[in-house]
């Protein structure tokens, strides 16, 4: 087990209709298909695990909304951490497994919670 946790986010219905408002080409995010995980500093408890993602989610929803629209003339303004809630599909998971050899190697390593 590695000391690290991780956020799995997955678009909800207000991101895909921001997304779909900005573009007509039919290619919308699919909340079905495959999420974005993040790695967040390990936790003990539930709690201690939303308060990690209270203290980090401006990072993780500017990364979606980037992921999108580099644009940010078209992100959402104000962006609280209610917003994030209702426009992600968020799961935390607490217990994570590195199963490789090799180390972790982050290639952009601009992001730190």
């Amino acid at each position: 087990m590695i000391n690290r946790s991780a956020a799995i986010i997955r678009p909800a219905q207000p991101y895909v209709d921001w997304a779909s408002a900005l573009d007509d080409s039919e290619i919308l995010p699919d909340s079905d298909g495959e999420p974005t995980i993040y790695l967040l500093p390990d936790y003990d408890t539930d709690e201690e695990g939303w308060a990690l993602l209270t203290e980090g989610f401006e990072i993780i929803f500017e990364a979606e909304l980037e992921g999108w629209h580099t644009d940010q003339t078209a992100w959402p303004a104000k962006r609280t951490y209610a917003m994030f809630c209702e426009w992600f599909q968020i799961t935390l998971c607490s217990c994570l497994e590195d199963l490789c050899a090799g180390p972790i190697v982050d290639d952009e390593d601009k992001y730190q919670i």
